[in-house]
């Protein structure tokens, strides 16, 4: 069955928005949306030595925030958030099956300043659509619709009261000290699964239970 869903552009996407993008065949971003505080717009989460870390995106303070298009939003550049990213990816993931195989093409966005947060998210999924092969047509909204006639995926973003995905576990760095961690940003699973990440994604299904 075809699937054309509707969903945000994530920071790294978490493994169950990236099973959402991996069955369809459409994918629209919704790129016309106000901001929301604590989504995944801005936050990744990742396996590292201490446990499940945060990656945040810090957002530029405005007075009309609440109200502001997602697509106007800038992180707050002052903080050097994207030198501290990438070197907690490096530190959680240099021992992993596959990192050097990915390292290079990733190190490219975390080189150049960011000036708008939701451009930087759809180039980092255009990316790692790259880099596994995600053959799905990628297209962007153009009205925000909340009653749309896509498949709404939209609420994959929400970090507050989020589900727990039923996803088979497979191998993680840390997983001997910590356990199996699900639905961590799609980098955890592409650096320890490469080139099957794919074929695992498509095997999933998003049937979840609140946690």
């Amino acid at each position: 069955m075809k699937q054309h869903i509707l969903i945000y552009p994530s920071y790294f996407p978490p493994i169950a928005t990236m099973v959402a993008i991996a069955k369809a065949d459409k994918v629209t971003l919704e790129i016309q949306d106000n901001y929301q505080k604590q989504t995944y717009r801005n936050r990744a989460y990742i396996a590292h030595s201490n446990g499940k870390l945060l990656l945040n995106i810090p957002i530029r303070h405005s007075k009309n925030i609440r109200h502001q298009k997602t697509k106007d939003v800038a992180p707050e550049n002052n903080f050097p958030w994207l030198t501290e990213h990438w070197k907690s990816i490096q530190i959680a993931y240099r021992t992993s099956p596959y990192f050097e195989f990915y390292e290079d093409d990733l190190a490219l966005l975390f080189k150049s300043p960011v000036l708008k947060l939701q451009d930087f998210n759809i180039k980092i999924l255009e990316t790692i659509a790259e880099l596994i092969g995600l053959e799905a047509q990628i297209l962007s909204s153009n009205v925000f619709d909340k009653h749309t006639q896509l498949l709404d995926m939209r609420h994959l973003a929400n970090c507050k009261k989020e589900p727990s995905y039923n996803f088979d576990p497979y191998h993680q760095v840390f997983e001997a000290n910590h356990g199996y961690i699900g639905n961590l940003s799609i980098i955890d699973l592409l650096f320890n699964e490469g080139p099957n990440t794919l074929n695992y994604l498509q095997s999933q299904t998003l049937e979840s239970s609140l946690i």
